[in-house]
């Protein structure tokens, strides 16, 4: 039994400083099906989807999947301790229970128990003393276990303000999106918002930063993939809903709009940017293992965008002054050819995720936002409603 409580003990705590390790210092896709951390999103964040899911209130069904992120992140501390004090007691036990303890009966259950009290107050460098180690190799294991917890200790204090970090210069972008494509972001509105003149430089521009975000967002949620389940903090807005209406901007201008018929830049940049947000979107559906029902809404026909708010969407183009490559149907086929690139995908991570992926244009009769009575005020009718009501005023 000894032997066995040793062997246990002893991957017990290589798997928990390896699954630290690859969750926190490694600055790449951690690896291993039966990691700590993966076996915990498996085993928590599906029965927490179900009870959301019970909830009839989307605000409040929201509410709850918010909260999932930060109350992960510590309980998955608190599982990383646990496995390594659990781990040392059990090498402590197996080496025979080299301690001298005068409370605990000299009997297996008993040294099992001082071998966990001496483990929980090394491990958090209590060192109460009152417990003493018997042998050299005992000592030695104690220092091993005091140097790990205080190693751990300034692994967490660390690991958290770069995680911060990362989801604050996420949310930049996603937020100051509201301003420019609507709330929830839409291509049609980020495509009809910048329809003025220099619109077209202006739009050019999003999409380079937009790119560099995708490099960014690639880059640390990679790394550290508890941020993909960090939400916004305005239940509107999403990273995901975010990523798929830019990639839909993209899609449109390097398939159905001509630009150069209008004046406009080419679609290099757009090209660009849905270049590097497709492979964000791949490599982050490879860290949830997604593939398989990638697979299946590949087979599947792309239901996101209908024939009716294709149609929406090619009138709200055409007020706001685009035109499009060849008739409808044809800018219509090229535009579900590249949609078959990214939306399983997309789709997959929101069936996961459980975010609402955006439409195409807003919904009929929507009501105009802060955002969209500012963009009016400087229309000819508004400065002319202006100019008359300061007349009626003066008069």
């Amino acid at each position: 039994m000894r032997i066995a409580a040793l062997v246990i003990g002893l991957l017990f705590c290589l798997g928990a400083v390896l699954d630290a390790f690859q969750t926190i210092i490694l600055p790449r896709r951690p690896v291993g099906r039966l990691r700590i951390t993966r076996v915990f999103f498996l085993l928590t964040w599906k029965p927490w989807v179900w009870l959301g899911g019970r909830l009839r209130s989307a605000k409040v069904r929201e509410q709850m999947y918010s909260l999932y992120g930060p109350a992960a992140l510590l309980v998955l501390f608190v599982v990383w301790a646990l496995s390594l004090t659990v781990a040392y007691a059990l090498l402590y036990f197996g080496l025979g229970m080299p301690f001298n303890d005068p409370v605990h009966p000299v009997t297996a259950l008993g040294q099992l128990k001082s071998c966990l009290y001496v483990s929980g107050t090394t491990i958090f460098t209590l060192g109460l003393g009152d417990v003493q180690p018997a042998s050299w190799l005992a000592r030695m294991l104690i220092v091993l276990e005091a140097g790990t917890g205080l190693g751990f200790v300034a692994l967490v204090i660390g690991y958290v303000p770069v995680l911060y970090g990362a989801f604050s210069s996420r949310e930049i972008a996603v937020a100051l999106l509201d301003a420019r494509a609507g709330s929830p972001p839409t291509a049609g509105e980020l495509l009809s918002r910048h329809s003025f003149k220099g619109g077209d430089l202006a739009l050019m521009t999003l999409l380079a930063e937009w790119e560099r975000w995708c490099a960014a967002t690639l880059e640390t949620h990679i790394s550290y993939p508890l941020l993909c389940y960090y939400r916004s903090q305005h239940d509107n807005q999403s990273w995901l809903s975010a990523l798929v209406a830019v990639m839909d901007t993209c899609a449109l201008l390097i398939t159905a709009l001509d630009l150069q018929k209008d004046g406009g830049p080419s679609t290099r940049q757009a090209q660009l940017t849905f270049a590097i947000a497709r492979h964000t979107l791949v490599d982050l559906g490879h860290v949830f293992h997604r593939e398989r029902r990638e697979a299946a809404l590949l087979a599947a026909p792309l239901t996101r965008l209908t024939d009716e708010e294709y149609a929406r969407l090619c009138e709200l183009l055409a007020v706001a002054g685009y035109s499009l490559c060849g008739d409808g149907l044809e800018a219509h086929e090229r535009l579900t050819g590249l949609r078959q690139l990214y939306e399983p995908q997309a789709m997959a991570m929101a069936e996961y995720l459980r975010p609402e992926l955006p439409k195409w244009v807003p919904p009929a009769g929507k009501q105009k936002g802060v955002w969209g009575k500012i963009a009016e005020l400087r229309s000819p009718a508004a400065i002319a409603d202006t100019l008359a009501a300061r007349w009626r005023e003066e008069h």
